[in-house]
């Protein structure tokens, strides 16, 4: 009877510690180096909106954050000819983690970002000089999502780094490049972002001296990508891809960064046709199905 007593003291003794253990376990660990998650919320959000939006964001769960927030005024800043007064819905959470472990999107509202996609994103964000770090966007309602490129900006250095203003300029412009070689010319979204990375790493393995040599990559690129474009997007993109090249970047680095962006949009596409060769064989075994009933009935 005692060696029952003692083992049920020793198990009551026990039970606290384990308890603590676990909160602790569970506890989230602030990065002194690096600094708290960044949530930057759209200026023009209702209240009930910024509610969805934190929800998307998954801001509850997390103590340990920073919260700010993005205006017209903040467009006009990070974009030349940006309009001051303009509505900002777009909302978005960074985080940023070490050297070396490259750039994570994700759209967590995918119906209401209509018009841009992760690698998009990612592709303007390298373009601007952000090169290492988790991004989460969100809006409460369809948006082109344009928007929350400025609130990433303004989040990225609310943790202390300082961007080029040239830069994040000339990202902004490859967002809308991308978003009306999409819309406008028909071009498939993840085909824009194959394209747009593939020139860029042209761009930074050639290092180009004139605007001809750009001109010779975007054509030498949308040949092997078989993509047509009328002479007005194409001088677009030509437009685009000189200024890049006109930019203060280390393109040896830019480089290795653009392969792992590459690797993802490819893994993307592959996705992609395999998804339409399931549905196309569904499809196939539905129309044969009622092939074979009709057979029956004539």
């Amino acid at each position: 009877m005692k060696k029952i007593l003692l083992s049920i003291l020793a198990l009551m003794l026990l039970l606290p510690i384990s308890a603590l253990a676990d909160t602790e376990k569970n506890q989230e660990v602030i990065d002194e180096k690096l600094g708290v998650p960044i949530v930057v919320y759209g200026a023009n959000l209702t209240a009930e909106q910024k509610v969805s939006v934190q929800q998307a964001l998954k801001v509850s769960e997390s103590a340990t954050i920073e919260e700010i927030e993005v205006t017209g005024a903040d467009l006009a800043t990070y974009i030349k000819d940006g309009n001051p007064s303009a509505r900002m819905f777009s909302s978005a959470k960074i985080t940023r983690t070490e050297e070396g472990k490259g750039l994570v999107i994700s759209i967590v509202t995918p119906d209401n970002i209509t018009q841009v996609t992760n690698e998009m994103y990612a592709n303007a964000m390298l373009t601007a000089g952000i090169e290492n770090a988790t991004v989460e966007v969100a809006a409460p309602s369809p948006v082109t999502g344009h928007s929350a490129l400025v609130g990433i900006y303004k989040a990225y250095e609310a943790t202390g780094e300082q961007l080029d203003s040239e830069r994040t300029d000339v990202a902004n412009e490859e967002l809308s490049v991308a978003t009306i070689l999409s819309e406008e010319s028909g071009v498939d979204q993840e085909k824009v972002s194959e394209l747009l990375t593939e020139i860029k790493k042209q761009i930074a393995e050639q290092n180009p001296a004139t605007r001809e040599d750009v001109e010779q990559i975007v054509s030498d690129q949308l040949s092997r990508l078989q993509i047509e474009l009328s002479e007005q997007d194409r001088q677009l993109l030509i437009d685009l891809m000189d200024r890049i090249r006109q930019l203060d970047i280390d393109f040896s680095q830019w480089s290795t960064q653009l392969n792992d962006l590459s690797k993802t949009i490819q893994d993307q596409l592959t996705t992609i046709v395999e998804n339409e060769g399931f549905w196309n064989s569904v499809r196939k075994f539905f129309d044969d199905l009622m092939t074979s009933i009709r057979s029956i009935f004539n």
